[in-house]
């Protein structure tokens, strides 16, 4: 169960808060619909629901909010908009990556692929798809680690109608399974045919909370609202002369003076309280859900016993029986007996003024002061069979006559065909026929078996997971404090396995083989031209890094993917889909530099190995010798790759897009090099010559396999200027790193 308390956002300058002091509950089993127009708040109140966005108000999702939860998308699958993952990977790449992050095994993805129908586009990339696609692909992804709540922000908004019914039809069997469903929409239409419970919003505040069935009488068909100090006395006009003209009119006795009157118009309800003498207050259309607003304050929930209005349909031979508009999968209300009515009733013959106040408490003790008048026949369908019993605990209503209600059967199911019911199935806009129950009865969501479960980490919260059907009821809010309590964002905790994410990740675009392709092409050019022209040492030949380039291709490429590494997150942030923000992470950090460094060494190695061979091709053997100090040059070379990889992951994630990681690498020689070569050749600086000598003479023994000589490599390259700017640069990147992350834990 999902219950919001309070939810208000930050006030927008001099505008009001786009949702104000919201409260509504979902329950388990249920779907709910929030309702409203565009800019009602519906996308707003979902973001606060989800701590994507500051404010107020708490949420708790069976009993927890959200940041108590040791892993959000376990309890609540989200899908706000279009999926945001990369364009060029494919869907069952995307999911499998997402496998990863929130753990659970690989298999998963093919499971909720066949339970979405997408099993023949697994295959397609992400940018490839259509509207329809990329929302089932959404849901998938709010359905991989099998949630127990849903949250959709507009599922079927631009969906065909065959697609909105199936879609709709995977909620309605996630919710038969024990789950929660809660999704916008901005079409009453939808909300009465799909949902069980509407909760409309206007303007940022809830108006409406009721069910499905009292939502598709009282706010979705047309009616006329009318105001009168007699509204008992007109309402049995108006039942009158609507039997005798077998009109199609219902009249509903609201709170205080109201009515509202459905299948008439204004002036046919005034001309009959101009006929009869009756002051009118008001009288006015309301059309669709455009009814009056509730005024400011909590919401009046529905009444579900004989105090709401009652709707009586009439058999074709005059008599009443009880109507009520149903829809799909929509639980049946009991309603009491309406006053019994004679056949050979008369028709009302006007009175002077003298008696009106006779005959007004008169219809009144008739109607019990709340019941509705008439509905006749040609009205939305009706129940017949209701055996819910009344909240007195009487017997199951029966129509009060049995053999006209048969008889009046075919009339009913014609007039119902001319009208049918705004609330009740039918053909699509299109002309498409909605699927039937045959054909969405394969529908079946595939649970997560326990096993394949990885262990979650200790949860902070003291109320227990449950998994059962009735979850513990969330603590009171605390007395004391006169406003909820603040909203606060919070980032995300996945990837829980953020190795295998990271690889999948990388494997899982063209990104990463176009890079290498490049790079290997780039630096055999430029190593056979270097050749042609000479005056190169071996190494640089090697490496493809004539001295007037700041940087070998390598080195480039390995800057490149390490700042694809967040930068990609940033743009396509897949990690991002439940919670709204990349985490920063140690561990995920760990695994891109990991990754990083084991991608630019790879990378390091098939270029020199490409340079080696094709300038052996084209020039000789006196070109590719293994030189004597290969060990130090090797060392030097991995370190370079390396700092490259590391420098870009870490400017990438430091200022979220991959343009500033790639140029924080090519800053390193441009840039840092000069200030460090001016440093270093100034004359208050001393120079480290012999150093490594003298280190060699403080070890008490000697070195196993020559690893004094790896050390004193290291020195010397940390002595270049190249080093020793890409040393700093690296220490001060992390530094920023892990500052913003020990200040976004802070706050």
């Amino acid at each position: 169960m999902i219950q919001a308390i309070g939810l208000t956002s930050n006030a927008r300058q001099e505008l009001p808060p786009a949702v104000d002091d919201v409260s509504f509950e979902a329950r388990t089993g249920r779907v709910t619909a929030l309702l409203g127009a565009e800019a009602a708040g519906k996308t707003t109140a979902l973001r606060l629901m989800l701590e994507l966005q500051q404010g107020r108000g708490v949420t708790y999702f069976r009993g927890r909010p959200l940041h108590r939860i040791a892993q959000p998308s376990r309890e609540v699958g989200v899908l706000l908009g279009e999926v945001p993952g990369h364009p060029a990977r494919s869907v069952r790449n995307h999911l499998r990556m997402l496998c990863a992050a929130v753990a659970v095994p690989i298999t998963r993805a093919d499971d909720v692929l066949e339970a979405v129908g997408l099993v023949s586009l697994r295959d397609q990339h992400l940018g490839t798809l259509s509207s329809g696609m990329d929302r089932r692909l959404g849901l998938a992804c709010a359905l991989l680690a099998d949630p127990h709540a849903l949250v959709l922000d507009g599922p079927a908004e631009g969906l065909s109608a065959r697609e909105s019914a199936w879609l709709h039809e995977i909620l309605r069997a996630h919710a038969d399974q024990g789950g929660t469903v809660l999704f916008t929409t901005d079409d009453p239409k939808e909300a009465a045919r799909t949902a069980d419970r509407v909760v409309t919003l206007d303007e940022g505040r809830l108006i409406a909370d009721q069910e499905a069935t009292d939502f598709a009488r009282t706010r979705l068909r047309p009616r006329v609202a009318v105001l009168t100090p007699h509204a008992a006395r007109l309402g049995a006009l108006l039942t009158k002369e609507a039997r005798a003209a077998r009109k199609p009119v219902e009249v509903v006795r609201e709170e205080g003076n109201r009515l509202s009157v459905y299948g008439s118009n204004c002036a046919e309800v005034g001309e009959t309280a101009y006929r009869h003498g009756i002051l009118v207050h008001q009288l006015a259309d309301e059309l669709g859900d455009a009814g009056p607003s509730a005024p400011p304050g909590p919401p009046t929930q529905p009444k579900l016993s004989a105090e709401p209005a009652l709707a009586v349909a009439l058999t074709a031979s005059g008599e009443c029986r009880p109507a009520g508009v149903h829809g799909p999968a929509q639980a049946r209300v009991g309603l009491p007996a309406p006053p019994a009515q004679t056949r050979d009733e008369p028709q009302p013959q006007p009175q002077p003024p003298t008696t009106r106040a006779k005959e007004d408490a008169q219809a009144q003790s008739a109607t019990t002061g709340h019941a509705p008048l008439a509905q006749l026949e040609g009205s939305p369908p009706a129940q017949a069979d209701i055996d819910t019993p009344s909240r007195n605990g009487d017997t199951p209503q029966q129509p009060l006559d049995t053999a006209t209600t048969a008889q009046a059967e075919p009339e009913a199911a014609a007039a119902a065909q001319t009208e049918p019911d705004a609330a009740a199935p039918a053909l699509t806009e299109e002309g498409e026929a909605e699927p039937s129950r045959a054909e969405t009865a394969a529908i079946r969501l595939v649970p997560l078996r326990d096993a394949d479960r990885a262990p979650l980490p200790q949860d902070d919260s003291t109320a227990p997971r449950t998994g059962g059907p009735h979850p513990p009821a969330p603590p009171p809010p605390t007395p004391a404090s006169a406003l909820p309590p603040p909203i606060t964002v919070r980032p995300g905790r996945t990837p829980l396995w953020p190795l295998r994410y990271e690889l999948r990740r990388l494997a899982g675009v063209g990104t990463g083989y176009l890079t290498l392709a490049a790079v290997l092409a780039a630096s055999a050019v430029i190593s056979l031209v270097v050749a042609r022209v000479g005056h190169t040492p071996q190494p640089r030949l090697l490496a493809a890094w004539p001295n007037a380039l700041p940087l070998p291709p390598a080195a480039l490429g390995a800057g490149l993917l390490g700042a694809l590494a967040f930068g990609d997150e940033f743009r396509y942030p897949a990690l991002a889909a439940d919670r709204g923000t990349v985490p920063r992470r140690l561990s995920l950090l760990a695994a891109k530099l990991l990754v990083a460094a084991a991608t630019a060494l790879l990378l390091g190695a098939l270029a020199v190995g490409a340079d080696a061979a094709l300038l052996h091709l084209v020039y000789g053997e006196e070109l590719v010798g293994v030189p004597g100090d290969w060990l130090v040059l090797c060392a030097s070379w991995v370190a370079l790759l390396t700092g490259c990889a590391w420098a870009g992951v870490l400017a990438a994630g430091v200022f979220r897009s991959t343009t500033a990681g790639l140029a924080a690498v090519l800053a390193v020689p441009i840039l840092v090099v000069p200030v460090v070569q001016k440093a270093v050749d100034g004359p208050a600086v001393r120079s480290a010559a012999g150093f490594p000598g003298r280190l060699r003479d403080l070890a008490l023994v000697q070195w196993p396999f020559g690893s004094e000589r790896i050390l004193a490599a290291g020195v010397r390259m940390l002595a270049q200027p190249v080093g020793t700017a890409l040393m700093l640069s690296l220490t001060t990147l992390l530094c920023v790193y892990l500052l913003t992350t020990v200040r976004g834990r802070v706050r």
